[in-house]
């Protein structure tokens, strides 16, 4: 094996607010990953695409999204580099720059990332724009997006001097042309034909996988006709059945077969990955969140008292389980103040700090079931008006396309125009990762209701339990991992067999509510140690098992082939 840096590839990664590189999930799980790995020290160079015009840019308009293009200058964020290279495209030759951010970790180490720019003036309009927008434009759009992120990237990692590595990870089929192009090298370099047992035994040694979508839909599917109009013929990902599946470049296919080691997401997700690729090996890690990251301020000012060491490696959170009352209670107050004084600040809202607050945040999608906790209006108000005044604050995107995320938009914010009786929703636009943290921390409860078995992970419970923002949430992704009754947060029904719409929906709604009525609630209004059991729980049981750093060290272990120091306290396994 190689002592070269492993080599991390991603669609979009998430640094930061105003890095707007990212859309949602997996982008910030990238970031998390790198961040964690410059923490640990491990040698890693990450790459992805420079993403001029973001992702988007969500204003609301009624009831509506609006979406515009992020306005941002590459130059005031990253360094360029000289490195430059070129990929065939449409006939033509299509040049890559390289730009370059440097992610220093709390060890002192550091990772490189590189993001790739199509917009050269030697190019052509329409390959100018490649590099443009995340998700968009249409699916030969795509394929040259994923050209470029794959065969553009490993050439890039030559040209600034990056050999050989010891592991190229394909975060998710986005990345999966990279094989392509170690296939090729390869050729080059023995005579051995890339299309060859030989050559795809060599690239399959260096390659690792990962996959993050359990709904087949998710999958890229790319027309061989269409590979081969804007690749080329002659590209072994338009013949090689490692590329192609039932007549079709299959990105994931492709990832799988020139993988030694693959993984879903979670536990759950691994065999649901495993049911879909039933000639593949499909193993899992579970993903995990970056603790410095995702920790308020209050909280990690805490931590540094409590538990040393957190920063360098998360294990260290255990140690908050010695944490008192007052002083977990404090914290999080005041990430609450924080959060309430913004919603009123921008939405004239009036929420109080004493009210009981749950968080909503998620891709505004169907599957993803925001609007679940309204499924009964007069059930929530007689919550409220038994336990007192309830506080929901919501945020998230629908991509542009997705018609029907749009409705979901529309109809939350229609409910948070006339909410139930003595419940107050705010939904808050511009979701991005400084809001996401304000939520995540100020929220007293973390709320989740995807429609299982559609949640791969999910990390937004993660965050919140370094927080001490316990999750009441459907038994799906990292919760059947996580969930603890009563101890790190509160399951909604249970893990039996998914029954069909429209009575899973109203089953999941009302487990919903018996959850807030006979435990949250009446917890929360109690306002004494019960309540800071919980939420030091999620803390030092949730936050050392779904960290970043735990997960990284998992990848080094079990993926990557690099040896890391023992973490300095032993979470339990995330299994």
């Amino acid at each position: 094996m190689a002592n070269g840096p492993v080599a991390y590839f991603s669609m979009e990664i998430a640094l930061e607010s105003g890095l707007p590189t990212y859309s949602g999930g997996l982008g910030v799980l990238a970031g998390d990953t790198i961040k964690a790995a410059a923490d640990l020290g491990v040698p890693l160079v990450a790459v992805t695409l420079l993403h001029r015009k973001g992702y988007f840019f969500q204003r609301l308009a009624g009831r509506a999204q609006v979406a515009e293009p992020v306005s941002w200058w590459p130059s005031e964020w990253l360094e360029p580099t000289p490195a430059r290279v070129v990929v065939e495209l449409d006939g033509a030759r299509v040049a890559i720059r390289a730009w370059r951010r440097t992610v220093r970790g709390a060890s002192g180490a550091s990772v490189q990332v590189v993001f790739l720019d199509t917009d050269l003036e030697e190019n052509e309009s329409q390959h100018r724009g490649i590099t443009d927008q995340l998700y968009g434009g249409d699916h030969d759009h795509r394929l040259r997006q994923e050209v470029v992120l794959g065969v553009g990237g490993v050439r890039a990692l030559r040209a600034l001097g990056i050999g050989d590595c010891r592991a190229y990870h394909m975060n998710e089929g986005h990345a999966a042309l990279l094989t392509s192009e170690l296939l090729r090298e390869h050729e080059a370099r023995t005579g051995q034909v890339a299309s060859s047992d030989q050559a795809a035994a060599a690239v399959r040694a260096l390659c690792v996988f990962t996959t993050h979508t359990p709904i087949p839909a998710g999958h890229d599917r790319f027309g061989l006709d269409q590979v081969r109009r804007i690749a080329g013929p002659e590209q072994v990902y338009a013949t090689s059945p490692l590329f192609v599946l039932g007549g079709e470049l299959h990105t994931t296919h492709a990832g799988l077969s020139l993988s030694r080691f693959a993984n879903g997401v979670s536990r759950r997700h691994g065999e649901v990955s495993s049911r879909m690729f039933p000639d593949a090996r499909i193993e899992y890690i579970t993903n995990g969140a970056h603790t410095s990251t995702w920790a308020s301020a209050p909280m990690a000012a805490l931590f540094d008292r409590v538990a040393p060491g957190w920063r360098l490696d998360a294990a260290g959170l255990e140690a908050v389980r010695n944490a008192g009352d007052a002083d977990l209670m404090s914290a999080h107050r005041e990430s609450k103040s924080a959060l309430i004084r913004r919603v009123n600040r921008e939405t004239n809202a009036g929420l109080c700090e004493r009210d009981f607050t749950i968080g909503l945040a998620r891709r505004a999608t169907g599957y993803k079931r925001l609007s679940l906790v309204f499924s009964d209006p007069q059930r929530l108000a007689h919550l409220a008006s038994v336990h007192g005044p309830i506080q929901i604050v919501m945020a998230g995107k629908a991509h542009p396309n997705d018609g029907g995320g749009a409705h979901v938009l529309h109809d939350l914010m229609e409910v948070a125009e006339s909410p139930p009786q003595g419940v107050r929703v705010v939904f808050l636009p511009g979701y991005d990762m400084d809001l996401a943290g304000m939520l995540v921390a100020g929220s007293d409860v973390w709320l989740n209701t995807p429609e299982r078995p559609m949640e791969a992970s999910g990390t937004s419970g993660m965050k919140a339990a370094i927080n001490g923002v316990p999750s009441l949430s459907i038994l799906d992704g990292w919760w059947l991992e996580g969930c603890e009754e009563g101890v790190t947060g509160w399951a909604i029904g249970d893990d039996g067999p998914i029954r069909p719409h429209p009575e899973g929906w109203d089953q999941d709604a009302s487990a919903l509510y018996d959850a807030l009525d006979r435990a949250v609630l009446p917890l929360f209004r109690a306002d004494g140690p019960g309540w800071a059991a919980v939420m030091r729980g999620a803390i030092s049981r949730n936050g050392p098992r779904f960290s970043a750093h735990r997960m990284v060290r998992e990848y080094a272990a079990r993926a990557w082939g690099v040896s890391l120091s023992p973490p300095a306290a032993g979470p339990r396994p995330a299994s």
